[in-house]
């Protein structure tokens, strides 16, 4: 079967998604990016695992993402923006402005009624507002991301964390539990701080209806709430929102 595949290296996980000509999905995986593996590889072997295509019958390979020049089998680099914007479009073409939180950087780019690239801003001198900044969050409280969404639902009243620096943030949460806090509070807390964050790039560059988060972000619906009650509007979530620069990579792969 004839294909083309988007591989999107990142610092935490690493996305393959494979598409026909017409740009249709065939398959997509996530794998970690864990130290000292060769993530690409694996997410590789994954994919064609998963689907009834062969190496042979690759007609081209992209790769975007934050390690994007380690994959040696690609025939092009493209940039994360153009990536995330291009499979964002595909999936829900009436978004304006997205928002990607990855795990080293934020992005937020608006774009027009046909995919294409209007004003972009990117965080990627700061741990503030990533996936990073909630690992070091769960460190500090002794949870794994995946209970954030819990925690958070389970909130009685909101615990304001000021700070939104990494460094400062888990100083003032490490205060917050010595004061006796609830960590059902502090994660609703820390949502709303990585959220204030996310909004302040997001009014650089033009906030524009309707909204979409992609990235592991757009798995937590804690995180998910915090920016529609920040933004003052409904947050759109694409189907499997981590492949969507991945996606778009394998989309430009197909052009």
């Amino acid at each position: 079967m004839e294909h083309y595949i988007g591989i999107d290296i990142g610092s935490t996980a690493t996305k393959c998604v494979a598409v026909d000509k017409e740009g249709n999905i065939l398959a997509r995986v996530v794998v970690p990016s864990g130290a000292g593996t060769r993530a690409d590889e694996q997410a590789i072997g994954l994919l064609y695992a998963s689907f009834r295509g062969t190496k042979e019958e690759c007609r081209r390979t992209v790769a975007t993402g934050y390690g994007r020049m380690l994959h040696q089998g690609a025939d092009e680099q493209v940039s994360e923006i153009t990536c995330h914007a291009k499979g964002l479009h595909r999936m829900l073409p009436e978004a304006r402005t997205v928002i990607d939180v990855g795990g080293q950087d934020l992005k937020v780019i608006r774009i027009d009624e046909n995919g294409m690239i209007e004003q972009f801003v990117m965080n990627d001198k700061c741990a503030a507002g990533t996936g990073r900044f909630l690992e070091v969050m769960c460190r500090v409280m002794n949870l794994s991301l995946e209970e954030l969404e819990e925690y958070d639902a389970n909130a009685k009243e909101m615990c304001q964390i000021s700070n939104t620096c990494t460094v400062f943030a888990e100083s003032e949460v490490i205060s917050k539990l010595a004061q006796g806090y609830a960590r059902e509070d502090i994660v609703a807390g820390i949502h709303d701080s990585v959220a204030r964050k996310i909004c302040g790039l997001a009014r650089r560059v033009g906030v524009k209806p309707q909204v979409a988060l992609t990235g592991g972000g757009g798995l937590n619906r804690g995180l998910v709430k915090a920016l529609e009650r920040n933004l003052g509007q409904e947050v759109q979530i694409p189907e499997d929102p981590q492949t969507i620069g991945a996606l778009g990579a394998a989309l430009v792969a197909a052009k």
